[in-house]
């Protein structure tokens, strides 16, 4: 029975032990990169502390059984799953500012008075491109309302070229303007929530 307890803790609860450890360090390891590239100063070395931490306590364990096989597996299997949760949970944060660039030879009137009103901060200018004059068209968003920006102009004109660049810091008093006008009429007009 002993020998028997002896290889469930070696051979599953170390190994399972090692590759949870594995999940959350890497994944708070690809937060405090986002938290980093971000500028959040005072988030990324607290979510660093505790990776670090983490992986620590893990790497310690399999040095104390070099001989177990499974515990290398653990330590991989966690590294890799690790990565694809931190992905999503990245996704699912959507933190931060997006710039998109529309260029399109369509008129963009409407498709800019329609931003404007929702709150985005919407900049045009007019340039030349390979086929004649065009419109450029700056859209400065939240990352969490992209795929609203997106679905916009793909319905004002599925053909538009567009990019989508992240933004490390956005001039909050301007910005915030937009926002907030964006909210109130999110909040206020239920009708054009629906057909978003």
């Amino acid at each position: 029975m002993e020998a028997l307890n002896s290889e469930l803790v070696t051979y599953v609860l170390l190994p399972l032990f090692i590759f949870v450890a594995r999940i959350i360090d890497v994944s708070l390891g690809t937060l405090r990169i986002i938290f980093v590239t971000k500028g959040m100063r005072s988030v990324a070395p607290f979510v660093g502390f505790f990776e670090v931490l983490i992986w620590l306590l893990a790497i310690s364990r399999i040095m104390q059984d070099l001989d177990n096989w499974v515990c290398y597996v653990a330590y991989a299997a966690g590294f890799a799953t690790g990565n694809f949760i931190g992905m999503l949970l990245e996704e699912k944060l959507a933190i931060g500012h997006e710039m998109i660039r529309v260029i399109t030879r369509k008129d963009a009137t409407q498709l800019i008075a329609d931003l404007r009103a929702s709150g985005y901060g919407v900049t045009s200018v007019k340039a030349e491109g390979i086929e004649g004059e065009v419109a450029v068209i700056y859209i400065i968003a939240r990352r969490s309302m992209i795929k609203v920006v997106l679905d916009e102009i793909n319905k004002f004109n599925p053909r538009a070229l567009y990019t989508v660049e992240s933004i490390k810091y956005v001039n909050k008093e301007i910005f915030h303007r937009s926002e907030e006008e964006r909210q109130h009429n999110w909040l206020t007009n239920p009708l054009k929530r629906t057909s978003r």
